[in-house]
């Protein structure tokens, strides 16, 4: 298998269903009163729609020949690292920016102040969700 998008959407199929299967172990309940496992049910149905599309399209576009870039993978797991233990030893706003400069490594092109204004917007969600949502986020 040489194809970039029917890998991509076997990739997907298959995320889709090991969170989906996974959720049905949990009570769904309804939308009026939904249940620990209505929400990934719903997202991971959702992501499962999206693979079958891509890899029924798949077999209508041209070919795009499957590359593996290991030194980006290295890099953006990283970043997933380096989160969670700055998260752990420090706090999650200072991981945040840390997994933002790292995981921007493995683009094409470095912009420190696109990286900034990224590194805003997830502080910011974090703190939305920590504020209105009632989370637990170590953001301080």
């Amino acid at each position: 298998m040489n194809d970039r998008n029917l890998a991509r959407g076997l990739f997907l199929v298959a995320i889709s269903l090991a969170f989906g299967l996974t959720a049905l172990r949990y009570p769904i309940g309804d939308f009026a009163r939904a249940g620990a496992g209505l929400f990934p049910v719903v997202v991971s149905s959702m992501l499962l729609l999206i693979g079958i599309a891509t890899v029924i399209r798949s077999r209508f576009v041209q070919k795009v020949p499957l590359d593996l870039h290991l030194k980006n993978i290295a890099i953006i797991l990283g970043s997933l690292c380096a989160f969670a233990v700055i998260t752990l030893l420090v706090n999650m706003t200072i991981a945040i920016v840390t997994m933002v400069f790292i995981a921007t490594l493995a683009g094409t092109n470095y912009s420190w102040k696109r990286n900034v204004k990224i590194a805003i917007g997830l502080c910011l969600m974090a703190l939305v969700f920590a504020k209105l949502l009632g989370m637990n986020l170590p953001l301080y």
